[in-house]
């Protein structure tokens, strides 16, 4: 195995919500707008969908007390509601490092599981780095979907 094919991140959660739910949460312009972001004082001012096979998605993250944005972007490659999503994807400081997203959503008694596995990553750092940026997303997910439930 290649050292790079070891840098995988795979983050598992649970939420108090239907599957459908949490599947439109994360395919919605609208409700990734409302938690697609690292920390809960930050923002998401773009947040663009094609809900395809090969269709675009876009989302940018910006941190209101400097101003700064941080971007990506991907292609979908699977999509079957409301139980698995995946996507090519790439952060706009490292283009060249597409990375592969994969979701698995189930429900049971109300609640989904989301096991996210986020492989390709280019280096450890960028891995621990993208732990921490995509926990706080869950965080800001699990916040908005007890807000918009």
């Amino acid at each position: 195995m290649s050292e790079r094919a070891t840098r995988t991140l795979r983050i598992e959660r649970t939420f108090d919500a239907p599957a459908e739910r949490v599947f439109e949460a994360w395919t919605s312009e609208e409700v990734l707008r409302r938690w697609f972001h690292v920390y809960p004082e930050w923002d998401t001012p773009t947040a663009e969908v094609d809900l395809q096979v090969g269709g675009e998605v876009r989302v940018v993250m910006r941190d209101p007390s400097d101003g700064a944005e941080y971007g990506a972007r991907g292609h979908y490659t699977l999509i079957e509601p409301p139980r698995r999503l995946a996507m090519r994807w790439a952060f706009d400081d490292d283009p060249e490092n597409v990375q592969t997203i994969e979701l698995e959503f189930s429900e049971r008694d109300g609640r989904t599981t989301v096991v996210m596995i986020n492989s390709g990553i280019s280096t450890e750092p960028r891995r621990e780095s993208q732990d921490r940026g995509w926990n706080g997303c869950f965080d800001s997910l699990e916040r908005a979907l007890a807000h918009f439930s």
